[in-house]
């Protein structure tokens, strides 16, 4: 039987083992002192394991290279990976937005079902296993495995090199060793320091699914408050007509900027106007819309209507229907309106400012926070390098890549979960 080790024991490692067992056999090394760590905390501990949307709807919420997706998605769909893991054992859920956790919301029950999955196929787990190189082997035989000269020029295995000095062999070789985002789970970066020792094209990681660092003097004061419906829109400044980005949602102010679900997926959707580093490489604007469901007139009208109701009020307590506490000495600091200014002293003019700014409330996007709070990374191997019906290196035969490594990456919801479940079952073949 021929043999395949996995260098990675997060998601696309684990599920590669799972389905490789059963043509070879398989050798999976981890460098931490246990599987999963960053899968365990995943979807803040609950693991969104995946969508259970069709493919169509998975491709558009994948952001790069959606197209090389298709043989992995035809492989292994969302239904798929469902059925897998409920017939190993795990009882799922489904909730808003056709996400999918494990029913007992503890993400410690997915890495369990795999590893005892593994077990169970017989894959041998090394744990503390740090591997310092992985290079081909070249000759008619794998005992050569420093002989380069071989007239065939032929890749015949792979030799893995660990810390302390030894090496595997194998006939294969998988990479599946994530990229950088989350460090204290171990994410270094390693393994496409591999694929660059092999002259592999690979596109710089950066942080993706991230929050804006902003103006921490009108951010910082609202820190922890959380918009819902709220329409948040990214400009370009030297093109401020036409935004890059517009969407509605839920977004959260914090002590350094803006998260929450709408910040995310700016972040991931805009990854071309920012350098690796996360800083902006023009002049970028995020807009807010307090109230995208009304016009701005029809606004208007609804500020008059609560101030007719306060008229002997103070603008600060004139608001507070209309604004949460901790928005309102923000929002009229930026509209020029004292808080202590009387409702029957404010004038059409203050109304029109106060208008504007939660039509439009202007928060510079000063870059990205870093990899330690990026839920992925975004770069990778270049898929041009890599056949997408096999994951395999097309100039090495014999090395394949998975998951994070590669230059895929997708919206939050589960789908990029579901790019290292898919990607894995391919390698595994």
């Amino acid at each position: 039987m021929k043999q395949m080790i996995i260098v990675g024991g997060g998601a696309a490692g684990m599920m590669t083992a799972i389905h490789a067992a059963e043509n070879y056999k398989v050798v999976l090394l981890e460098k931490n002192d246990k599987l999963g760590k960053k899968l365990f905390i995943t979807g803040k501990g609950r693991c969104n394991l995946t969508n259970a949307c069709d493919s169509e709807t998975f491709l558009r919420n994948v952001m790069s290279n959606p197209k090389f997706l298709y043989s992995a998605i035809d492989a292994y769909s969302p239904q798929a990976v469902m059925e897998s893991f409920e017939s190993w054992g795990l009882k799922l859920k489904v909730e808003r937005g056709n996400r999918v956790f494990p029913a007992s919301d503890h993400s410690s029950d997915v890495i369990r079902t795999l590893e005892q999955e593994m077990k169970r196929r017989g894959v041998e787990v090394r744990l503390s296993a740090h591997v310092t190189a992985v290079s081909p082997v070249y000759g008619s035989a794998m005992k050569n495995i420093d002989d380069a000269s071989d007239p065939q020029n032929r890749i015949t295995g792979w030799k893995v090199r660990l810390s302390g000095g030894s090496t595997l062999q194998a006939d294969v070789v998988v990479l599946a060793t994530g990229g950088i985002s989350y460090p204290g789970t171990g994410a270094s970066g390693e393994g496409v320091e591999f694929l660059k020792s092999l002259d592999l094209a690979v596109r710089p990681f950066q942080p993706s699914l991230v929050p804006f660092r902003s103006d921490i003097r009108l951010c910082k004061p609202m820190m922890g408050l959380s918009l819902k419906n709220v329409e948040a829109s990214v400009y370009r400044l030297s093109k401020p007509k036409k935004p890059v980005f517009k969407e509605f949602g839920e977004m959260l102010f914090t002590h350094f900027g803006v998260s929450g679900p709408l910040i995310l997926s700016a972040s991931g959707l805009l990854q071309k106007y920012f350098t690796p580093e996360g800083s902006p490489k023009e002049a970028l604007e995020l807009r807010i819309d307090w109230k995208p469901a009304l016009s701005a007139e029809q606004l208007d009208q609804r500020i008059l209507r609560d101030f007719e109701n306060a008229k002997n009020k103070t603008a600060n307590h004139a608001v507070e229907g209309l604004l949460p506490r901790l928005a309102i000495p923000v929002v009229l600091t930026v509209a020029r309106i004292p808080a202590e200014k009387r409702v029957h002293d404010i004038t059409q003019e203050d109304r029109r400012r106060l208008v504007e700014t939660l039509k439009a409330f202007q928060l510079p996007v000063e870059g990205l926070r870093g990899f330690d709070e990026a839920i992925i990374s975004a770069g990778g191997l270049s898929v041009k390098e890599v056949d997408p019906r096999t994951m395999e290196v097309k100039r090495f035969p014999g090395l394949r890549v998975t998951g994070e490594m590669l230059d895929l990456d997708a919206l939050t919801g589960g789908f990029n979960l579901q790019i290292a479940w898919c990607t894995a079952r391919l390698a595994a073949q």
